[in-house]
């Protein structure tokens, strides 16, 4: 059975005396008063309001009966009803003769209140069994598939949709109920118009979002899901100055696919900020190896894969050979191409490459040494 409470009571209370200008009191099922324009009555019991209950019928109460009860004065009562039931009543005070005309209005007006009070409160209970889900089946394992996949039923949610999830993470360097608010704004663009997204709040600088994978209907397409994330990106309004990074995972196909998407796009922000701290958006596609080499950290295959690599790093205190090495690297090494992109001359680049293979022993116009040394950069940068 619903229940008023002080809060919904002075809300009405609030909106109907400014529709009639005279004292409204709001009472429980028990007859007790939990809202009103005069404060002092609060919590206190009105007998008439009792009357209109026990009878179940709208109460004129005149001074004469006034006086000869406790609690109670001049004027109407009327018993509100929620799907067939009294949950309270609303009480006009004032000659009954002269506010019989507000009563049923104001009984119209208490309901719709209370009936839109309670479609918010199914509302705000379904995105917490949602936003709750969410949070659940990112970290799904088999032993708890099989529950989840009931809940889902239960929440209309459909599992065999493909999603991708994504992640994006605001700087903490706001006060903790902006973060919050932040991230509603950011939760209702992306809800708004629907896109079918699925987002939860992992923490207070932190969503994630479950999104349909197959935006033109067909396949999964990483480079279509870059341009609806820079659409998202420009939607959001300049005055917020938000400071945020968005990192998209990779899609799977198996039981466990959004568990398995969450990792890779929490990895794929992990190492994307490590590798462009300057970037907002992280895609897992862009750098798929280096997050798949994470797991060699600490491991003797890592070690050996990246050692020729620290000792680079140890001598190269300024950083310009590691710099050259990526360069070259990212132009499969064209030294024409690496050159111009570093403006140093070719024999300034080939004295440096030379350098590289003295430091490191690796011999770099080898592909399987190019690749080790590559491998190893990767590894290391993932740290």
């Amino acid at each position: 059975m619903f229940q008023l409470n002080h809060a919904l009571a002075q809300k009405i209370v609030n909106r109907t005396m400014k529709i009639i200008g005279h004292n409204i009191n709001v009472m429980n099922a028990q007859g007790v008063i939990l809202g009103s324009g005069d404060k002092y009555r609060i919590d206190t019991v009105h007998e008439g309001a009792l009357l209109a209950i026990s009878q179940n019928r709208d109460v004129a109460i005149n001074h004469d009966v006034a006086s000869s009860l406790h609690g109670v004065k001049p004027g109407l009562n009327l018993p509100l009803h929620y799907h067939g039931e009294i949950i309270g009543v609303i009480g006009i005070t004032g000659q009954p003769e002269s506010i019989k005309q507000f009563g049923e209005l104001l009984k119209m007006t208490a309901e719709m209140i209370v009936e839109q009070a309670t479609l918010q409160q199914q509302l705000q209970w379904q995105n917490r069994q949602k936003e709750e889900f969410i949070l659940q089946l990112i970290k799904a394992d088999t032993t708890s598939l099989p529950n989840l996949k009931q809940w889902a039923l239960q929440l209309d949610i459909n599992l065999d949709k493909p999603r991708v999830v994504a992640i994006i993470e605001i700087a903490p360097n706001q006060q903790q109920h902006q973060h919050s608010e932040t991230l509603k704004q950011i939760m209702y663009l992306l809800q708004n118009p629907d896109r079918d997204n699925l987002v939860a709040m992992t923490s207070l600088t932190q969503l994630v979002i479950l999104k349909p994978a197959f935006l033109d209907g067909k396949q999964w397409n990483p480079e279509l899901e870059n341009q609806r994330i820079d659409k998202l990106m420009q939607r959001i309004p300049a005055n917020m100055q938000l400071n945020f990074t968005i990192a998209l995972g990779h899609y799977f196909t198996d039981e466990l696919s959004i568990a398995h998407s969450y990792c890779t796009a929490q990895e794929t922000l992990v190492i994307g900020k490590k590798i462009h701290p300057n970037k907002s958006k992280y895609l897992y596609e862009n750098y798929s190896i280096p997050i798949l080499m994470a797991d060699f950290r600490h491991h003797w295959r890592g070690d050996s894969l990246v050692a020729p690599y620290l000792k680079l790093v140890k001598v190269d205190k300024n950083q310009q050979l590691q710099k050259t090495l990526a360069a070259y690297i990212t132009h499969l090494g064209n030294q024409k191409s690496c050159a111009e992109s570093l403006f140093i001359h070719r024999n300034t680049l080939r004295y440096r490459l030379d350098k590289i293979t003295q430091i490191t022993g690796i011999e770099l116009h080898q592909f399987q040494g190019l690749l080790s040394l590559y491998l190893g950069q990767l590894i290391h940068s993932s740290g």
